[in-house]
């Protein structure tokens, strides 16, 4: 019960950071951090893969509802939370048997560090496709993929370096 309560609280959280701040950054007109994906990297390792997409669809149709993008974001969080098993065993030397909680301490920095730039760089790829839906204009494209995962992936160690001071 008390670990449902602090998901939730970490829910609002997330959400509120993303809608009131980031939503609204925008940097150079390319860049906006994604910050709310740092909620699907950091459930346990032993999640449920139901249980994760449950709750990466209610974060994504939640930021939707504040964004007026219609599904946008719903579609891409659960996708990430399809592929975010394979991802964090492709990246982890150790045996998935174990329950771990994906971090710079349980990881390593290197490991954290690729688990983060594989997700974000899905999440973001596939988000701005959906966004843009065309590729007209490919090397903007390709410009607001990388800056948007570099801010995400900023931000994302930020929260993490501050988790870890506690």
């Amino acid at each position: 019960m008390i670990n449902i309560l602090h998901r939730i609280k970490w829910f609002i959280g997330v959400v509120l950071i993303q809608v009131l701040v980031l939503n609204q950054m925008h940097i150079y007109g390319y860049a906006t951090p994604f910050f709310y994906i740092y909620f699907i990297l950091k459930f346990n390792s032993k999640t449920s893969s139901n249980e994760l997409m449950a709750w990466a669809f209610a974060l994504g149709i939640t930021i939707d509802m504040f964004s007026n993008t219609p599904g946008m974001n719903a579609a891409v969080a659960t996708s990430l939370a399809f592929v975010r098993t394979p991802l964090l065993r492709l990246v982890t030397l150790r045996d998935m048997d174990e329950s771990f909680l994906p971090g710079i301490d349980t990881l390593g920095m290197s490991s954290f560090f690729r688990y983060v730039l594989l997700t974000s760089s899905f999440f973001c790829t596939f988000l701005l496709l959906i966004d843009t839906f065309s590729f007209f204009d490919l090397g903007k494209l390709v410009l607001r993929v990388l800056t948007s995962t570099v801010a995400t992936i900023i931000c994302i160690f930020c929260a993490e370096s501050i988790g870890r001071k506690k």
